[in-house]
This record gives structure tokens, C-alpha cells and sequence, in this order.
């Protein structure tokens, strides 16, 4: 019996790794884990003409960061020199190794967005994730 349950676990785990999350409406919250170099939901889906409050905590023994755009935003970090943010950028921090930290991005209008990590090789191994804006 006990071998079921710790099955029916891991299964509910694995299954939440590829899914989309929805925001919490009523508050503008979206929660991001980092696990194993990889964002947790990959996917979000929020609605525009709203401030989105992320709280991204790093479960990883690594640093991270996560850096909300468009395309050319996430195509500037990449080729850029900026390794640590402070989060005096709305939509761009640091999420040292086993910490959460929180960052806030005005969502103006329907569009899709993204999210990624910019660290060395971290963006070609795949560390980046889609937000889906509805009006």
C-alpha cells in the first residue's frame, strides 16, 4: 500500500513539471520554481493591463536568475554582461541558491512574454519559459 502512495506522489509530481499554471487572479501572484536548471511551470498564462507579482525560489545548489521580456529583452541578457540584478528592474533578479526572491512586471497588453535564465549556457540548455497574456 505504501509503495502506491509514494507511486501516486511522485506521479502527481512529475505530471505538474510540463504544466501551464494560471495566476492567481485575485492576487496577480505566479509561483516559479527552479529545479534541476529547469523553470517549474515552464508555461503561465496571466492577464494583461495587470502588475504580476513572481516569486521564484531556487531549489538548486547553483545561482540562477530570471529575466522577464519579450524576444529582444531576452536576446540583449544573452549576449550581455550582466551577471547578478539586483531587482531594481522590474522583471529582472537573482535567485542565489536555495533563496526566493520576488520581482514584480506590468503585463501592458496581449502578447506573449518570456522568462529565462542568462547565466552562462543556462538559456541553451533550456532555463527559459513562456507567459501567455490574455486581455
Amino acid at each position: 500500500m505504501k509503495v502506491v502512495a509514494v507511486f501516486a506522489a511522485v506521479a502527481a509530481l512529475g505530471a505538474g513539471a510540463g504544466c501551464t499554471a494560471r495566476s492567481d487572479a485575485a492576487s496577480g501572484v505566479v509561483n516559479i520554481e527552479i529545479h534541476h536548471s529547469r523553470f517549474v511551470p515552464a508555461a503561465v498564462s496571466v492577464g494583461s493591463r495587470q502588475t504580476v507579482r513572481f516569486v521564484v525560489r531556487n531549489t538548486d545548489p547553483i545561482d540562477h536568475e530570471f529575466i522577464v521580456g519579450d524576444q529582444a529583452t531576452q536576446d540583449r541578457h544573452e549576449h550581455g554582461a550582466d551577471d547578478h540584478h539586483d531587482g531594481s528592474v522590474p522583471g529582472e533578479i537573482s535567485v542565489p541558491a536555495g533563496t526566493t526572491v520576488t520581482t514584480t512586471y506590468y503585463v501592458d497588453r496581449r502578447r506573449q512574454l518570456l522568462y529565462g535564465c542568462h547565466l552562462p549556457g543556462h538559456w541553451a540548455y533550456g532555463m527559459r519559459g513562456v507567459i501567455r497574456v490574455s486581455s
